[in-house]
């Protein structure tokens, strides 16, 4: 029995790309296995954790629960879409090693994106968020080895 096959064309970090995948396919997956991208980290595969969190047409989401065929015709970013090129870093991502968030890395890609998201929507309402507001942005992404304490001083140093 073939599987269901679907044709997308979407926007993966500034390129177009085009697949035929099965309909079941998740986003995690197309971004891993197909398109070679490992940055985007496979955590609890639940939806808990925020390791595999990626932008959507600017929104935050987690690529584990999110079907693949619902990027067709929009844009994705993922934590290798942030930065210039190896040589320069994103200024969350200059912000993160600054202040010394990151310890295993495990989930600095997926916490990467969701300060890029409220960073993005902070800016457009051009509103400076206190501590408070920077956890509530953040809810969804877990870190084990930090504490938290530094990740959101990395967050309220870039407004």
């Amino acid at each position: 029995m073939k599987k269901n096959l679907c044709s997308i064309s979407f926007t993966i970090n500034g390129k177009l790309c085009e697949r035929t995948i099965p309909a079941s396919y998740l986003l995690i997956d197309l971004i891993r296995d197909e398109l070679r991208l490992k940055g985007t980290k496979p955590g609890c595969l639940e939806g808990e954790c925020g390791s595999c969190s990626v932008l959507v047409d600017g929104a935050v989401i987690n690529s584990c629960l999110y079907l693949a065929l619902n990027v067709d015709g929009k844009s994705v970013t993922t934590v290798e879409g942030l930065s210039g090129g190896e040589q320069s870093l994103d200024a969350v991502q200059q912000s993160m090693v600054e202040h010394g968030a990151v310890q295993c890395g495990y989930c600095t890609s997926g916490m990467v994106m969701a300060i890029k998201s409220f960073q993005d929507q902070c800016h457009k309402d051009n509103h400076k968020p206190d501590r408070e507001e920077i956890k509530k942005g953040l809810e969804g992404n877990i870190c084990r080895c930090t504490g938290y304490v530094k990740i959101i001083d990395a967050v309220e140093s870039l407004f």
